[in-house]
Formats: C-alpha cells, structure tokens, sequence
C-alpha cells in the first residue's frame, strides 16, 4: 500500500442516517411513482436489485426522499447467514422516486476528507468490513447492525483521485452488468408478450377471424410469414376455446419436471472437488455465492449448468433461467427439459401458471407452502402442431438465447470485478495495473 493512504475510521468520512418509519397503512400493491427501500433491494455481495416492490401512497416526508447516487446500508437481515446485513448499494437513477424507509441506512458524508461515494460502497463489500458487521451483529433470527458499528470500522483510503479511478474502473463493470440486466428484462418482456398473445390470448386467431389480419401483412407481434400457421377458427375444447387443431396439454406432458437431490447425502469430495448447491436461495440471488458443497459423482441429470430452466416448487415459488455457473440441484426445485416442446414454450408456459402455482402453495395449512405434481397434470397449456411450432421457435429462440448469452458475458464480469475490488481497495493492485487488466 502506497504510502499516502491514510487511516481513518468510516466515521470520519460519514454519519448514518436512519430511515423514516413510513405508515404501513399507505402500503400497497398497486403500482405507484413511489417506492420503499427495503433490505430486499440489497444484492448479496452489494450493489442495488429491483426486486419485488413495496409501494407507498401516502405523504412524503421531503428529508426521506433519496436521491440518485445516494448511497444506502442494510440495517437488518432476516437469512440465517446475514447474507447482505451491512452491505451498501446506490439509489438507481431512473424514474422511480425512491423512499429512505426504516431499516435501511443513508450515508451522509462530511467534507473534512475527500471522499467519493461510490468507492465507499465498493469499499462497504469488502471481506474485513463485513467480517466487521457480521462479527458485531445482534439479534438471533433476525440480525441487525448499528449506525455506531459502522461507523466505527478503521480502514485505510487513498487519495480522492485514486478513489475516482477505482470506482470508474469497478463502476464500468457493474454499469455494463446493469446494461445486460435491463437488456435480459427487454428480451423477456418481448418474448413473454407474444407467448402470451399467441398461445393464451389467441390474438392472431382473432386477428383472422375479425379481419384485423389480412395476408401478407405485418402487424405488431403478427409477422406476415406466419400468417398461414394460425388457423382462422376457435373451437370449443374441454378448458374452453383453442384455435382449430391445436390441442390442450398439460405441463407435464410437454416437459419433464426432474426434482433435485437430498444433497445432504451427496457430501463432496474435497474442500477443492465440489460442486456448489444450487437451492431457492441461490435461485433468488441468480448465483453460488455462500452455497452448501455437494458431490461431483451426482447423476448428470442433476448437474444445473448455464440455461437450465428452473422451478423452485416450495417456499418461494418461482420460474427463472439459470445462468449462474455449474452446480448441483438439490430438492425443492425441478430442473425442466422437453424433447418435445422448445425451451422459451415450457419456461413461459410454466410461468403463465405460476400465480396459480403461488395460490396453491400459499393456501397449504404449513409452514412451507408447496404444490405437488398433479398440480402440473391440471395445469394445461394451448400446442400448435409440430411443424408451427417449428416456425414459431425460429422468431423466438434467438431471444431467449440472447437472454442467457446476457446472463453469461455478466457472470463474467461480475467474476473479474469480484477479483479485482479486493486488491484495488486494500492498495495491491493500482489502478494502471487493473486498467491494463480490464482494458479500460
């Protein structure tokens, strides 16, 4: 370490605010311009995620409205491993009005030292820090840290301008991940749009028969080359209308739903030959970080690799692409496959009756909510003959590919920007070393 780096405490380069104790009465489903933040925006390993949403439609309090680029702490954690307690992220700049809520941290800086704060919140994602905050938590299930704890954490920093070239250096990385992500959310919303229209909705059926689509024309989401593939009628079937030909099926006709391993049993080799656990909470998190080890002698069948898609069917239901490096499946989530049907068809189909799914589970008179398999037996979807959905998955395979190309060049970056942050911020690497490395 360079011998300008000076000792400070994080207390010195800023004060923790605590958020306002916003109404639960205001809460709502409904989507508004408002926003929480919560300790489920808070990735695991740091940085923002815009998950599942709380929205707010009461008065705000002028000094609880946060700004983009403001950087904001975890306060409390309800997993078993304080998975993101402590950890630091920046407030998105987009057209959310996002709220400082209780629980969640607000760093205001002081200007005695320069300071940036986006090298902060790559500094608040180091090992020493978080052993720091995870070492002084309080609390059994549910943890908590304080503003005094860290605030109280001693490090050392260089100057203001080598700060402002770690944080471009590791912010690039994590701007192009956030690139690849609103990029992933476009692709899927546009393919999910049209599975929707043309096996749910039967729009280009309705199309026909209403005249609204004629041959050789193109209208928004009804290329003119798949015309001839919709018939032009509707007919009455055991589950209502499907288009003349097509046929209803269950999901577990058209796929093969495998349910993981009890990887408990399967303990791995060596601290070094191990495949990582992939359960929910990897899922979630879209990565290993932090996962239980399991054999490499598992049945292949039960190896998760980038693009599997996977369906955690207890707890937190949900349907997602796996693009977080090889790992092993374990119980609790079925890992999908068809010979039949193509992927993007058994992925949305999946997820068209995933509300119903989450239903199911939520009425179960349990601590852990679950469907079973007959559930995906009176679960059915609307098929096209072979040789339409041939032409069909010629317009969206390249998407959903896409998606998981996305999903890998980000895993990457997310590797080398992981590699990198350690050694930037303790001083072993300098910047025009990493520069040369990452080629910025």
């Amino acid at each position: 370490m360079a011998n300008d780096w000076r000792a400070v405490s994080l207390g010195e380069l800023f004060k923790v605010k605590h958020g306002f104790a916003f109404k639960s009465e205001y809460f709502t489903d409904e989507p508004q311009a408002t926003v929480l933040v919560t300790p489920g925006n808070f990735a695991i390993g740091g940085g923002f995620q815009d998950g599942k949403r709380k929205y707010y439609n009461g008065q705000l309090p002028e000094d609880y409205i946060l700004k983009p680029g403001q950087v904001v702490v975890t306060m409390t954690d309800l997993s078993k491993e304080s998975d993101t307690l402590g950890y630091a992220a920046s407030i998105p700049n987009d057209s959310i009005i996002w709220l400082h809520n209780q629980r969640v941290g607000l760093l205001e800086f002081k200007n005695e030292i320069p300071t940036s704060p986006r090298f902060v919140e790559y500094l608040l994602r180091t090992h020493e820090y978080r052993s720091w905050i995870v070492g002084s938590a309080t609390g059994t299930t549910v943890k908590h840290t304080a503003p005094g704890r860290i605030e109280s954490f001693t490090t050392k920093i260089p100057p203001i301008e080598e700060q402002c070239a770690i944080a471009r250096i590791l912010g690039t990385i994590d701007d192009k991940i956030e690139l690849n992500r609103h990029a992933n959310e476009a692709l899927e919303a546009m393919a999910g749009a049209l599975f929707k229209a043309w096996f749910v909705d039967f729009e280009p059926v309705r199309a026909k028969l209403e005249g609204r689509w004629q041959r050789g024309q193109s209208l928004p989401g009804l290329p003119a080359h798949l015309y001839d593939l919709f018939p032009d009628r509707l007919v009455e079937s055991e589950w209502g209308e499907i288009p003349e030909g097509w046929a209803m099926r269950s999901l577990d006709s058209i796929a093969n739903y495998l349910n993981g391993l009890a990887l408990q049993k399967f303990p791995p080799e060596s601290e070094d030959e191990f495949l990582p656990v992939i359960k929910i909470a990897q899922l979630r998190a879209g990565n290993t970080t932090g996962a239980d080890k399991a054999s490499t002698q598992i049945k292949p069948e039960y190896v998760v690799v980038d693009g599997d898609v996977l369906f955690s069917w207890s707890g937190s239901l949900e349907v997602e692409v796996w693009s977080g490096g090889r790992g092993a499946l374990n119980q609790h989530l079925f890992k999908v496959t068809s010979a039949e049907v193509p992927k993007w068809f058994y992925f949305f189909a999946t997820r068209q009756h995933l509300s119903d799914f989450r239903a199911i589970a939520a009425g179960k008179a349990t601590t852990m909510g679950h469907i079973q398999r007959k559930h995906l037996t009176e679960a059915r979807v609307a098929v096209a003959p072979p040789e339409s959905m041939e032409k069909f998955d010629e317009v969206i395979a390249s998407q959903f590919d896409q998606l998981v190309g996305n999903a890998q060049q980000s895993r990457s970056l997310a590797q080398l920007r992981d590699t990198l942050l350690p050694k930037l911020i303790s001083g072993e690497l300098r910047v025009q070393d990493a520069e040369r490395i990452h080629g910025a």
